[in-house]
């Protein structure tokens, strides 16, 4: 089924299923917030350690497998889905047919180019799944968009304890990044998702192979197998999605200008009155800073 097909039938499923009861609404206890923290933290020690071992010449399934082996080498068996690396262009996902293409795949990155790096490992059954934008030198295009998106970084939360739905969410974030010259590229995702509910998880830590087929592929068998048992369209922050906000979420806004793709992917607790990053000490916002401080 071509790519246009694919989002459309997606939207009309998402919009009827989006209110479903799912067990991921609920607010998070200390003790699994700390369990999250750990997995995210190991994440983003995957994607900054291969960032420091990249250089031009690199393909994507090359730094896919390196970052994969840094993980299985600090004891990740499990995976919400398989890792991702894009380069220039390709972070843009424009001409995309099939969501297949997604995959990374043989393109070399060049020194100028910009990034993006996204991991989900399964750590004690809790999901790490985040994004992370870079380049090997200093990229202006790269900057401008990490500068909106971290401005949109400090309004999420305020989005998400408002009386805002989660479908207006999405369309007030993707009105205000077109307005500011910015493309959508999330719109481009497997359900045009913003971004997805994390939860615990109780497989066995045991590796299996990644499923062949279609967007499955883009999924460990376990997190086939987890989207489906929690019935996936309340996990999903969609366009259509008019269901409960309380629980975790992996935010993960991806947008795009000229050449450039960019994103990041955190994640964020919402509670009933109140919503907040997990954690603030992350790459993305460290930088932020520390290229302000340097002003």
């Amino acid at each position: 089924m071509p790519l246009t097909q694919e989002r459309g039938l997606y939207s009309k499923l998402s919009s009827k299923f989006s209110k479903l009861n799912s067990e991921s609404i609920r607010i998070p206890t200390p003790e699994q917030k700390a369990g999250f923290l750990k997995a995210q933290k190991l994440a983003y020690d995957c994607v900054t350690t291969v960032e420091k071992e990249m250089v031009p010449g690199w393909t994507e399934k090359q730094t896919a497998k390196r970052m994969d082996e840094f993980l299985r080498d600090h004891g990740v068996k499990v995976f919400l889905h398989r890792p991702f690396a894009w380069f220039g262009e390709h972070a843009r996902f424009d001409g995309y047919k099939r969501f297949t293409q997604f995959h990374p795949g043989k393109k070399i990155l060049k020194e100028e180019e910009s990034f993006i790096l996204d991991v989900s490992p399964v750590v004690d059954g809790y999901i790490g799944d985040i994004g992370y934008s870079s380049s090997l030198i200093k990229n202006s295009e790269l900057d401008k968009g990490m500068d909106y998106l971290l401005q949109l970084r400090k309004e999420i939360p305020n989005y998400f304890s408002s009386s805002m739905t989660p479908s207006e969410i999405w369309w007030k974030i993707d009105s205000d990044a077109k307005k500011s010259g910015f493309d959508n590229v999330h719109a481009l995702y497997l359900f045009a998702v913003l971004g997805h509910r994390v939860y615990k998880v109780n497989l066995p830590n045991i590796s299996f192979p990644l499923l062949p087929i279609s967007f499955a592929s883009w999924f460990s068998l376990q997190g086939s197998y987890e989207f489906l048992t929690h019935k996936v369209l309340p996990e999903l922050l969609t366009p259509d999605h008019e269901g409960d906000k309380v629980g975790l979420w992996a935010i993960e806004p991806h947008l795009g200008r000229g050449k450039v793709g960019f994103k990041f992917e955190e994640i964020l607790v919402v509670e009933k009155d109140k919503a907040y990053w997990l954690d603030d000490d992350v790459p993305h916002v460290n930088k932020y800073k520390a290229r302000k401080e340097t002003l």
